[in-house]
C-alpha cells in the first residue's frame, strides 16, 4: 500500500552509526550535522580534533549523538585504531562517508613521489577504511557514500594527483556497488562543483578582486547563478544513505546547479552577459 502523499519522510537513520571522514569542517561538518539531525550516531574522523570535538559538543547540545575520533587517515594503524574506537563507542558501522581529501596542486611538474602521496591523501585511505568496515557493513546491510569533485570530469589544470584520485574514487563507487550488491550494501558518489565553504572563501579572498572573481564563477552556474551550499550537498548525502533510497546504487550524483554538464557555450554566454 502506498504511503499517503503528504506523509512525513522518515529516513530511518535513527541510531545508525555513520563515519564521516574530514567531518569537522566545511562540507564534512554539514554532513555530520545533517546525519545527527536525523538521529544517527556520528563518528567524526580526521586530523582536526579541536574542530571535531567542538562540532561534536554542538551536536550533543542540540540533542544529537556525535563524537570525534582523531586520526591520520593515511596511517593504516591509526585508521584501524580509530575504527575500533568507533565500534566500541557506538557499535557496528552502518554508513561510511569518504569525504576527506585535499586539492593539493600535485601536477605534471611534481615528482612521482608527490603524485603517490596525493593518491594516499585522496584515494588509498577510502579503500582502507571501507575494507576495515566491511564486516560491519555486511552485518548492517549498510552503505558507502564517496564525495568526489568536478575535477575528475572536467579537469582543472595543475592537479593531476587530486583529479586522478577522485576519478579513481568514482570508479571504486561502481566497482563496490557491483561487488557488494549480494550483501545488500549500496555504494554511491556525490559530486560537488562550486561550494561555498571556509576553504573556498579563503581561496576567493586571495583573488585580486574577490567580488568580481566570485561573480564570474557564479555566472557560469546555470541554476540560480549561485554557489551550491554545503547543506545542499549534505542533504543529498543523507537521503542517498537512507532507506528511502534503498534501490539506488552505483550512481554518481552531481549536486552542482548544472555546472558540470551544461553546454559551455551557454554558460560562457551567461558569464559574458553578467559582466557586460
Amino acid at each position: 500500500m502506498l504511503a499517503p502523499p503528504h506523509s512525513p519522510m522518515d529516513l530511518q537513520l535513527k541510531d545508525r552509526v555513520v563515519i564521516v571522514t574530514g567531518g569537522a569542517r566545511g562540507i564534512g561538518a554539514a554532513i555530520s550535522s545533517a546525519f545527527a539531525a536525523e538521529g544517527a550516531r556520528v563518528a567524526i574522523v580526521g586530523r582536526s580534533p579541536q574542530d571535531g570535538e567542538s562540532l561534536a559538543r554542538e551536536i550533543s547540545a542540540a540533542g544529537g549523538q556525535a563524537a570525534c575520533f582523531a586520526c591520520e587517515l593515511t596511517d593504516a594503524a591509526d585508521l584501524e585504531r580509530a575504527v575500533a574506537a568507533v565500534r566500541e563507542r557506538f557499535g557496528p558501522v552502518a554508513i561510511v562517508v569518504n569525504n576527506a581529501g585535499v586539492n593539493d596542486g600535485v601536477g605534471l611538474h611534481s615528482s612521482v613521489d608527490d603524485f603517490r602521496a596525493s593518491l594516499e591523501r585522496n584515494l588509498i585511505h577510502p579503500f582502507a577504511l571501507v575494507r576495515l568496515c566491511l564486516p560491519d557493513l555486511i552485518s548492517t546491510r549498510g552503505c558507502i557514500i564517496n564525495i568526489g569533485t568536478k575535477c575528475s570530469d572536467t579537469g582543472q589544470g595543475g592537479t593531476s594527483g587530486y583529479a586522478a584520485a577522485k576519478g579513481g574514487l568514482n570508479a571504486l563507487t561502481r566497482e563496490w556497488a557491483l561487488d557488494l550488491a549480494p550483501h545488500g550494501i549500496r555504494a554511491n558518489a556525490v559530486i560537488p562543483a562550486e561550494v561555498m565553504t571556509p576553504q573556498y572563501e579563503r581561496w576567493i579572498s586571495q583573488r585580486p578582486d574577490p567580488a568580481a572573481a566570485l561573480a564570474a564563477i557564479e555566472s557560469t552556474i546555470p541554476l540560480g547563478g549561485r554557489m551550491t551550499t554545503a547543506r545542499e550537498i549534505a542533504d543529498t548525502v543523507v537521503f542517498v544513505a537512507s532507506a528511502r533510497a534503498s534501490h539506488t546504487t552505483g550512481q554518481i550524483l552531481y549536486v552542482d546547479g548544472g555546472y558540470v554538464h551544461f553546454d559551455r557555450a551557454v554558460t560562457v554566454k551567461n558569464a559574458s552577459a553578467a559582466s557586460a
